[in-house]
């Protein structure tokens, strides 16, 4: 986040300076504004902190062209000359066009650090290999942010927290956990193994759904082209020497002409539905409908659905301490499995009877509605036997094998049925085309 200096008087007209972070300059003027109605402070400046780019040299070697972060650029100036330079020119970057974090480069430092933890390094060390092996700018000042903020002394859900766009919620949640945990491996080991596979669940969804969507929509485009447009040039000819047209060759020409009349009702009657129905479903109530409903739609919906619960499981694996009810891992986990029917499920109906009426973990996750009996089953199984944490695991591991083949065997499905489709689409156009070859004059 961008990071801004407050210079201010009180009203004992003692000197302030603090520095903070906010979103944008409009929320650090609204923090400013409501420290000046608590304390009637005297504002004297407000200034962002920016990127300059200088070109300096010490007496005797090259000139060093370099960019560094300050407030202005008269700081920089004092700066550099205080450690031996000889100031050429101080110009601000106007244009610093970081870019994302890609998934994988997220999974690099989370596995890496994971990796680098079991062999004894310092946190500090690792922080400093991955800063020199990162390529990625964005993900540079990430890691050196995160090392100054731990430096500070800052607690982890601050140092992580705020990198929740980059991490994701989830992720920065149990980064955060792991700087205080006795086990800081284990959760950084959990949580790459958790991105992985959502990386590669998501990667495997487009597969299967986005691709084959695309080649449809593709295939349909050219048939209606074909039909609207260039198959009317051609029948039209026989028209204009009163040649009686084949039944196939008549048929398509009536579609072409009702199609080319009526394209426009067509077109809104397709995209006002479907962009009403995107808009629904990213609303709260919109999401939590269609995520009770996806999970019951064959095939897929049983894929989500136990991609859900292997997420669940590995996450209440990893923070499971096995004494008391662990209600917030619970609600963490709950909140990691992306399904907010899932979610709701077990935070409304789950906790709430843990909480209040001292159910049990099992009884209270079967009355949810939302496990499959053979999640339960391990469950029972666990709190029967005294290794719930291991159990949860174990459905974990079970869960993903099982739906990595699943998701291979619909993708080969799939593809079946679009070449299927992009084979009769074909034949469909050829044997309309070649009927003109039979037409005679009368």
């Amino acid at each position: 986040m961008p990071k801004f200096r407050l210079k201010a008087t009180s009203k004992a007209g003692k000197a302030i300076k603090t520095e903070f972070e906010a979103g944008s300059k409009k929320e650090a003027k609204r923090k400013v504004d409501r420290l000046v109605q608590k304390n009637g402070i005297s504002v004297q400046a407000l200034e962002k902190k920016e990127i300059y780019e200088y070109k300096a040299q010490r007496p005797g070697r090259k000139k060093v062209n370099g960019e560094q972060e300050a407030y202005n650029k008269e700081e920089l100036e004092r700066a550099l000359t205080k450690l031996g330079f000889k100031v050429d020119r101080i110009n601000k970057k106007w244009f610093n066009f970081k870019g994302g974090v890609p998934t994988n480069e997220i999974v690099t430092f989370v596995s890496l650090s994971a990796d680098l933890l079991r062999q004894q390094l310092s946190y500090d060390e690792i922080l400093d290999l991955l800063y020199e092996d990162t390529e990625n700018k964005k993900m540079k000042e990430v890691i050196k942010e995160i090392q100054k903020d731990l430096k500070d002394g800052k607690e982890g859900s601050e140092v992580y927290g705020k990198h929740e766009d980059v991490f994701g919620k989830f992720a920065a949640y149990m980064l955060s956990v792991a700087s205080t945990s006795g086990n800081m491996a284990l959760v950084f080991e959990s949580t790459a193994k958790f991105l992985e596979r959502d990386a590669e669940f998501k990667k495997n969804l487009r597969r299967s759904l986005m691709m084959p969507a695309v080649t449809v929509l593709a295939v349909i485009a050219t048939v209606l082209f074909y039909v609207g447009y260039i198959f009317p040039a051609t029948a039209e000819l026989f028209l204009e020497f009163d040649i009686q047209l084949p039944p196939m060759t008549e048929a398509t020409l009536k579609v072409s002409y009702w199609l080319q009349d009526n394209w426009i009702m067509l077109t809104l009657a397709h995209i006002i539905p479907l962009s009403l129905f995107i808009w629904y479903v990213k609303t709260p109530k919109g999401k939590l409908l269609l995520d009770q409903y996806i999970i019951k739609i064959p095939v897929i919906g049983d894929l989500l659905h136990k991609t859900s619960i292997e997420i669940f499981a590995r996450v209440f694996y990893t923070l499971y301490s096995g004494s008391g009810q662990n209600i917030d891992v619970i609600k963490v986990a709950a909140e990691a499995c992306r399904n907010t029917y899932m979610e709701k499920r077990i935070k409304e109906v789950a906790i709430k009877m843990m909480l209040k009426d001292g159910a049990g973990l099992v009884e209270s996750m079967e009355a949810t509605g939302v496990f499959s009996n053979t999640a339960i089953s391990r469950f029972r199984l666990g709190a029967e036997s005294g290794a719930l944490r291991e159990n949860a695991k174990q459905l974990a591991e079970y869960y993903e094998v099982q739906t990595t083949y699943k998701m291979e065997s619909v993708i080969d499905t799939i593809n079946l049925f679009i070449n299927l489709f992009i084979m009769i689409a074909l034949i469909a156009i050829t044997v309309v085309s070649s009927e003109a070859a039979i037409i005679q004059p009368n």
